[in-house]
């Protein structure tokens, strides 16, 4: 059931209430302005003190997304917390982010994997999230969740270096500087250059992704040049010039709009019209939305749907963590109005518990197919999903996940 609004009762507002009485006046005002800030606080305080990845899909007790914390979704909920003020439970995560690329059971190269199993973080080998196969009586493990997207990590990278920014610990830094020398190795020389999508697939040979997204090249280009700005290190800023290159190169003038990047060649375009693939390099790179305004006008006429946008013109459907990326956007471009009625329609998607639905129908398809099943559709579900929820709280807050900031990049 769709609670409109809904702030949870019972165990989860007596959470709520001592997350805030441990948080102090600054940060409660923060929370009780942006509900989603509210919620991102009640799921760190059920978990138990110390480093913690949160669940992406908490509601679910079965299958592949069962107590499944992607390493995406916890960089963005970091980040998030940090535009709420709750730098200490930010930390949290990237406490849990520095230990996994200390303690992988088998890479120790400077390497994420795309999910791990939700909950507390120590110093023993990370566990996979996974399910019981009745049919093959055996434990299974998905193939993308043990596998490295170049995207993710660098969403890594940014909350990293968000919450060394935040509170200068050195630690953080090191670790995106690890992530960012493991992603040198996903860098393609193939048409217009760029990353490489990355692996797919358990240890210890997983399969190498050789198309290109431009989403993974937006995210690589913001993370490298933060981080050259950090360390004052050049390197970093042509790793990002290389990536923002291939942004570029995605444009299409007659469509208005940028493709989602390569086929498996890498330099065959794939034409598919995303919502994430048009906001995020406007968001993400200097002097994009000078270059590309006709980006808006590309999106209202082709992706909205139900007062929001649905995810891509592939299908239909609500996509609420894009509605609220597109929401961040209106309101560092200005346009209050049009980023209010935005996050009003995302406050309709709410769980009973004050979570946010992935989607507003009962599914909403990506236009993609499962990198582990080719046979079957991507889809996001009318599923409470950390990821919407994170993008609903910086919807709220106005903030910018690539720059660090209220604003667009310079």
């Amino acid at each position: 059931m769709n609670a409109r609004g809904g702030r949870g009762s019972g165990l989860q507002g007596v959470i709520a209430s001592l997350a805030l009485a441990l948080i102090g006046p600054a940060a409660q005002a923060a929370a009780g302005a942006a509900p989603a800030c509210d919620y991102l606080l009640q799921s760190m305080a059920a978990q138990p003190r110390g480093a913690v990845l949160l669940a992406s899909y908490p509601g679910e007790r079965s299958g592949p997304l069962d107590q499944a914390a992607f390493s995406y979704d916890n960089a963005v909920a970091a980040i998030a917390l940090v535009a709420c003020g709750q730098v200490a439970q930010a930390d949290r995560i990237g406490d849990a982010l520095l230990l996994a690329l200390d303690h992988d059971r088998h890479w120790h190269d400077g390497r994420l994997r795309n999910g791990y199993m939700g909950g507390p973080v120590t110093a023993a080998p990370l566990r996979l999230a996974g399910w019981w196969d009745r049919k093959s009586q055996r434990w299974l493990e998905d193939g993308y969740q043990a596998g490295t997207d170049s995207g993710n990590m660098a969403w890594a990278m940014l909350a990293l270096l968000t919450l060394q920014g935040a509170g200068a610990d050195r630690r953080y830094l090191d670790g995106a500087v690890r992530l960012a020398r493991w992603l040198e190795g996903t860098l393609d020389t193939r048409g217009a250059g760029g990353f490489i999508g990355g692996y797919l697939g358990n240890d210890p040979v997983p399969q190498r992704q050789r198309w290109k997204s431009i989403e993974h090249n937006t995210d690589l280009a913001a993370a490298f040049a933060w981080l050259g700005r950090v360390t004052g290190d050049a390197h970093w800023q042509l790793r990002a010039d290389g990536a923002a290159a291939f942004v570029d190169a995605m444009w299409s003038a007659g469509c208005g709009c940028f493709a989602v990047g390569t086929a498996e060649d890498g330099q065959t375009l794939n034409p598919l019209l995303a919502l994430d693939a048009q906001v995020w390099p406007l968001l993400a790179l200097p002097g994009m939305v000078q270059k590309h305004p006709q980006v808006l006008q590309t999106i209202d006429a082709r992706l909205r749907f139900d007062g929001g946008y649905t995810y891509s013109g592939g299908g239909r459907g609500l996509w609420v963590e894009g509605s609220a990326q597109a929401a961040v956007l209106l309101q560092l471009l200005q346009r209050p109005a049009q980023a209010r009625a935005l996050r009003a329609v995302i406050e309709t998607q709410r769980t009973g518990n004050g979570g946010y639905y992935a989607s507003g129908t009962p599914t909403t398809s990506t236009g993609f197919m499962l990198a582990t099943d080719p046979s079957a559709p991507r889809l996001y579900f009318h599923l409470e999903h950390l990821g919407a929820a994170a993008w609903a709280a910086l919807a709220q807050q106005g903030y910018n996940p690539f720059t660090g900031g209220r604003s667009l990049p310079p």
